[in-house]
């Protein structure tokens, strides 16, 4: 055998590796993508607790606290572009008194439908708390000026 005609025998092993690497590399590709994602969520979710917790201290009322963290946490998630299949909001204010603190938990289920080649499951749990102080000199609960 000639080193000529060794060197036409391989031709064509270039293609063939590719097409046999091709999905490997694809799925290599959305498993770098599915770690990315996942992380950036849960950085996000964890600084949606800490604004919710924030929202929470400066109100006056439990019941206002909890709304504030409700809506702050949805404001949140919204401007940061992750979808909630489903959000639970969890404000713990244990009396809301100049001193305590406020601890909210933000629990966010993400579908990750669209990775579905990596067969992850569809759906992931994140969930993060985050505890503020209440201010020590602001003043209590203002009464209502309704007689």
């Amino acid at each position: 055998m000639t080193p000529r005609s060794v060197r036409l025998d391989e031709r064509g092993s270039t293609a063939t590796e590719l097409v046999l690497l091709t999905p490997l590399l694809i799925v290599l590709l959305l498993f770098v993508v599915l770690c990315g994602r996942v992380a950036n969520t849960k950085l996000r979710i964890n600084d949606v607790a800490h604004q919710a917790a924030r929202a929470a201290t400066l109100t006056r009322t439990p019941a206002q606290a909890e709304a504030a963290a409700r809506s702050t946490a949805q404001a949140t998630l919204a401007s940061a572009g992750i979808a909630c299949e489903s959000l639970a909001v969890r404000t713990d204010t244990r009396g809301l008194s100049p001193g305590s603190t406020v601890t909210v938990t933000v629990t966010c289920v993400v579908g990750l439908s669209d990775l579905a080649l990596l067969g992850v499951p569809g759906t992931r749990t994140f969930e993060s708390s985050f505890a503020s102080p209440v201010d020590v000199w602001r003043g209590g609960a203002r009464p209502d000026p309704t007689p």
